[in-house]
């Protein structure tokens, strides 16, 4: 990871479903806590590690439905692949490892054989993990079983079952706890090992997480029964693993500060946000504090006064120029004096605000060049998730139909709603159909820009920052507002 010269003071690595995102929290409040806190204080000096069981495919599917950060390393496929960086170099280092005694043949021959097992989607079978839905009763046996079975035929392998049905097949040497110490070693060779690990998990893919030597580890409060009967025959007595009282994202806050591992108030839990100002000012936290104000305003959740506006525009040049995506210019006094208008506009929506990749440099004594991804996430007319992600992925492998699943929750078919699906499909087959569907309309409620922006730290201004320039455009793929008119920053 060549972003940091220097050792990173902190690197967290987390998994995704359950952990760092949170299904149950309609408003994505926790990780939003996160995004602000890490913009704000971590990115210049750290790395973030998102560590998924998901696929590359489903993966991104994620990126479009939550408001996500990009980390700066991610590991996928329960541990089989590594890439770096937002265009998600691939590790071929890491390849190599796992090539060693895996038949990838012998593996789909020899468990294909198991009537107990049934395929995941063909998204989900990568080429060091074959994937598969087991029901709870079965898994032991078959794990048991299977294990013997390519032993015998010489292959070494790993098999991870977790979240209640889902069976991995992967290279012994495969794993997030394998990825994780392949990326230390890498990192202690290059002389960069990060001064502090933060790992976090919900599940028993994350176990192996947890036993790599000196890292700290958090097992979010919603974590599963295979995780905690984990930790509680193995890592018990280990101080440096705590069982948070919070879910998700916000156990991982939690962590960081039960390990004094650095800042652990998230700029989204100030209400006031003139409390935001402190000795700590620096160019990014300025620009956590002013989108989550921008936020805040479009949505009436601070007060409609003049003395707000009054105080941004102390912090803006008085020459400043705003460059909006369209390639219009004004003044940034003029662009503040046009919120004036979308004062409450948002109010009541699901609208929110957040920066990413916020990376700044300095460029003379008190002068900053800060570059960072700005997006606007507003409702949609859409459908709903279907009992939610969460219960479809826990379904169990079982000879039933949708018809009778949703007779038994007293719901009406979703046969006529969710693109692909059939009245009398297997749960597993319209598993696969939700999936690619997610009910979501592939992100077309996100919207986001690249902007760049030269800020003077004087503290001349009411926050201790003067913007000097910004400019904004939209981000590839982003396809840009659908009413530019309402994009302001």
């Amino acid at each position: 990871m060549d972003r940091l010269k220097a050792t990173a003071r902190l690197m967290i690595v987390s998994d995704l479903d359950h952990t760092m995102v949170d299904h149950h929290d309609p408003e994505n409040m926790s990780l939003l806590r996160f995004n602000a806190l890490w913009e704000a204080c971590y990115r210049n000096d750290s790395l973030l590690v998102f560590s998924t069981g998901r696929s590359p495919t489903l993966y991104k599917q994620l990126r479009k439905e939550k408001p996500m950060l990009t980390p700066d390393i991610t590991i996928m496929s329960v541990g089989t692949e590594i890439t770096y960086g937002t265009t998600m170099v691939p590790d071929d280092g890491w390849v190599g490892v796992l090539n060693q005694k895996w038949d990838r043949n012998i593996v789909t021959e020899e468990a294909g054989k198991f009537p107990e097992l049934t395929l995941q989607s063909e998204t989900e079978q990568r080429p060091h993990k074959v994937s598969f839905y087991v029901d709870k009763a079965n898994a032991q046996n078959v794990t048991k079983v299977l294990s013997e079975i390519f032993a015998k035929r010489g292959l070494d392998v790993k098999i991870i079952y977790s979240g209640g049905m889902d069976l991995d097949i992967l290279p012994q040497g495969a794993g997030k706890g394998q990825a994780l110490a392949y990326l230390h070693k890498k990192f202690k060779t290059e002389g960069k090992l990060p001064a502090n690990t933060l790992v976090c998990g919900d599940s028993g893919n994350d176990a192996e997480l947890f036993s790599i030597p000196d890292v700290h580890g958090v097992m979010v409060s919603n974590a599963q029964e295979e995780l905690l009967q984990w930790h509680a025959e193995n890592a018990k007595d280990n101080p440096k693993v705590i069982h948070a009282t919070e879910r998700c994202a916000a156990g991982i806050i939690q962590a960081i500060g039960h390990f004094n591992l650095g800042p652990s108030a998230s700029p989204r839990d100030i209400t006031n946000l003139s409390d935001c100002e402190s000795e700590n000012v620096s160019a990014s936290s300025e620009i956590v504090r002013f989108f989550m104000f921008y936020e805040r305003w479009r949505r009436a959740e601070v007060e409609n006064s003049e003395l707000y506006l009054a105080s941004v525009k102390a912090d803006c040049d008085s020459s400043g120029i705003l460059i909006h995506p369209s390639g219009t210019e004004l003044s940034l006094c003029d662009a503040i004096n046009g919120m004036r208008s979308y004062y409450g506009d948002k109010q009541g929506q699901k609208f929110r605000v957040w920066v990413d990749r916020v990376l700044s440099t300095q460029t003379g004594l008190d002068t900053w060049l800060v570059k960072f991804n700005k997006w606007e996430l507003s409702a949609v007319n859409r459908v709903e998730e279907p009992l939610e992600l969460d219960l479809l992925r826990r379904v169990t492998n079982r000879s039933t139909t949708t018809d009778l699943l949703y007779s038994d929750l007293g719901l009406e078919s979703y046969s006529g709603i969710v693109s692909g699906a059939t009245p009398s499909m297997h749960l597993t087959e319209f598993l696969e159909v939700v999936l690619e569907n997610l009910c979501w309309q592939s992100g077309d409620d996100q919207q986001g820009c690249v902007i760049t922006c030269i800020i003077n730290m004087k503290k001349d201004g009411v926050s201790g920052a003067t913007y000097m320039h910004v400019h904004e455009t939209w981000l590839e793929g982003s396809g840009g507002a659908k009413d530019q008119s309402t994009w302001l920053f």
